[in-house]
Formats: C-alpha cells, sequence, structure tokens
C-alpha cells in the first residue's frame, strides 16, 4: 500500500522546454553546445553547490569569472538559461489533489535557493507535506542518506512509497533502498500511470 509519492523537480516537475536560451550563450561565447549547462550543473562548483558547500550566488559568480562576463552580461545569462523551463502546473494539481489520502514530497539535487523559488517564483510549495533539498541535506541522489532521510521524515516504509525521477542512477538509489519507483520518461501519463498505480 503507497503511502507516500516523492517527486523528483529538474525534468519531472521543472522542464526545459525551449532550450535556444541556453544555445545563443553557447554560441555568443564560442563554446560547443550545452556547455553552459554543463557548467552550471555538472562542474565541480556545480555540484559543489548542490551539496550546500557554496552559495548559488557564489556558484553563479565563479561562472561569470570563468566565462570572463561582467556584471550586467552575468545577471542575463542567469535570467536566460532559466527563460525556458516551464513548470507542470497541471501535474502539480494532481499531486495537491492526491493529499490528504497521500503525503507528497520532493527530493531534488539542487542549489540553496529552490525552496524559495518553488514558495515565491512558483508558488508550488504548499503541494508538498516535505521538500528535500541537496543543498541543504549535504547529500545528493543517488545515495541512501538522502532517501533514508526523506522516508523517515515521512514515517514511511521504503516499501510504502513511489519515487518519481528522470534519472536512472537516481531511481536505481531508491531501488536499492526497498522503494517503488516510476523512472519518468519526457511526455510521459503520470497521471494515467498514477491513476492506475494508487
Amino acid at each position: 500500500m503507497i503511502q507516500a509519492i516523492i517527486w523528483d523537480i529538474g525534468g519531472v516537475l521543472l522542464r526545459t522546454q525551449d532550450w535556444s536560451h541556453r544555445l545563443k550563450w553557447d554560441e555568443r561565447l564560442g563554446l560547443s553546445a550545452g556547455s553552459v549547462e554543463e557548467l552550471v550543473f555538472n562542474s565541480v562548483m556545480g555540484t559543489a553547490a548542490q551539496l550546500g558547500r557554496v552559495t548559488t550566488e557564489a556558484h553563479w559568480q565563479a561562472i561569470g569569472h570563468k566565462l570572463g562576463l561582467n556584471p550586467t552580461d552575468l545577471a542575463q545569462l542567469r535570467h536566460d538559461f532559466w527563460a525556458g523551463d516551464t513548470f507542470d502546473m497541471a501535474l502539480v494539481d494532481f499531486i495537491r489533489s492526491l493529499r490528504p489520502e497521500y503525503q507528497t514530497a520532493v527530493i531534488s539535487n539542487a542549489f540553496d535557493d529552490l525552496r524559495d523559488v518553488l514558495t515565491h517564483q512558483f508558488g508550488v510549495a504548499d503541494a508538498f507535506d516535505l521538500i528535500v533539498v541537496s543543498a541543504e541535506e549535504g547529500v545528493m541522489k543517488p545515495e541512501a542518506e538522502i532517501y533514508a532521510r526523506t522516508l523517515r521524515q515521512l514515517d514511511c516504509a521504503p516499501i510504502q512509497s513511489l519515487f518519481i525521477d528522470d534519472n536512472g542512477r537516481n531511481i536505481a538509489g531508491a531501488r536499492a533502498m526497498g522503494m517503488q519507483t516510476l523512472y519518468y520518461e519526457r511526455d510521459m501519463d503520470v497521471r494515467g500511470i498514477l491513476k492506475e498505480i494508487l
């Protein structure tokens, strides 16, 4: 019996629909396609930011320094980087409808500003009983500890949870904990699948 449904954010609830804003910066800076995104998320500094070892602001300042950007251009890059992202509000409404019958939660590998972004920019934090952010926890998916902390806070046995993510390594980490999982693929009808499962 599933008691808690745990969601990833990036790639599941918040999806990049238009890559042109990021790609134009790659082109402008003479970099190969995807270089700026790689720097933001997967660089040493990007990982450190997701682990809470550096702040979001320090991370972006380091990016600006590495790319040789002045403050105005860096501010524009930060704006443009997220401009093509869309939050799936219809799916959020569905998540709200699951409560209070089910607990709803988030586990996200993200910077220290995620909670503020979910609360003030998108207005979706209220859809979740629990929001677990890697930068606040100092541990990232797929490490077992971040799943264990989430389950403890939900007071939920692994087998009674369903974890939804678009990253295979994160899914494998959850499965290793004994959690039920759903591997999210782009344009998947998550609502339809969950209505059959629950």
